[in-house]
């Protein structure tokens, strides 16, 4: 569709019930939302997963109420953006910690000490904005002081997994020429690491301080922060000789916001409320493949890594 008309805008719709009418209930939700479908392409049926997109006609006001519509009455993720911010993207940038894998690693990290209900309810303030991000990570920090080395290791070992559809959603967009970058507010311990298991090409994330034994209970400053995983987005972007409208972000905390925000595709995955709300895109029922439906890839386009 031509990117000077305005109202044109897509809705995709993903859902792992294989008799899921899925054209019906979009072409429903669309209409209930106030706007006019104008068609059905089909990306998946039949499993594992069923997906397609409806182009329809609407202002932006009416198409912001689209993706709640198609969510409202069945286990269907959806995304809905304007038609010329449809398609593959060149940089997939995501966080780690509850989004590539299903795990916080400082979480599991206080564990060995005995502190995890403790550290937990800080980590889940913070993603739901309601603590300055920063500060509870290094309060976070403080509480591990003399954790050694050896539990991160078996912590990622015996703890850490990968989110079904990582490596697929990862293998299939370096198949297609986009970059991938990991960026986290977690450890590069774990980013390095995690990065090679899922397939990114590169990481970014924070630094543990230790004394060749244990940890000290410092973070390594600057901070990767909200700010920080926008501006990596960016000069990634930059770096390839594209805007945060080549981009795809998935995330799941406030900290992710101003990236999910930033980039031409944000997506929302098992997300905190105050980032399910504002993102363009929302995976809770299906996997991170689903990431993949939403740029208009077709099943039979994937790369399983």
């Amino acid at each position: 569709m031509p990117p000077d008309r305005p109202n044109q805008w897509i809705a995709v719709s993903v859902s792992r019930k294989h008799e899921t009418d899925l054209e019906a209930m979009t072409a429903g939700a669309i209409v209930m939302a106030g706007a006019s479908p104008t068609g059905w392409v089909p990306l998946a049926s039949g499993g594992p997963l069923n997906a397609g997109y409806a182009p329809f006609e609407s202002s932006p006001e009416t198409a912001a109420k689209v993706r709640a519509m198609i969510e409202l009455h069945a286990e269907i993720d959806a995304a809905v953006m304007p038609a010329h911010v449809f398609g593959k993207k060149r940089l997939l940038i995501s966080d780690m910690d509850s989004t590539i894998i299903g795990q916080e690693c400082i979480d599991e990290l206080a564990d060995a000490v005995g502190l995890k209900p403790q550290i937990s309810e800080i980590t889940e303030r913070a993603m739901r904005g309601e603590l300055d991000f920063e500060a509870a990570l290094t309060s976070r920090v403080a509480m591990l002081r003399g954790l050694p080395l050896g539990e991160l290791d078996r912590t990622l070992r015996e703890r850490i997994t990968l989110n079904p559809g990582a490596r697929t959603l990862i293998a299939t967009m370096k198949a297609h020429g986009a970059e991938t970058l990991l960026v986290s507010g977690g450890f590069t311990f774990f980013t390095s690491r995690v990065a090679q298991l899922a397939g990114f090409a590169s990481h970014q994330g924070n630094t543990l301080i230790d004394d060749g034994a244990a940890l000290t209970g410092e973070v390594g400053q600057p901070i990767l922060g909200r700010a920080a995983k926008r501006t990596a987005l960016l000069e990634a972007a930059a770096a390839l000789g594209a805007g945060a409208q080549d981009a795809i972000a998935l995330g799941d905390g406030a900290n992710d916001l101003d990236m999910i925000k930033a980039a031409g595709l944000g997506i929302a995955y098992h997300a905190k409320p105050v980032v399910a709300a504002e993102a363009a895109a929302s995976i809770r029922h299906t996997d991170l493949t689903a990431a993949l439906f939403f740029q208009g890839f077709t099943a039979d386009q994937f790369v399983h890594g």
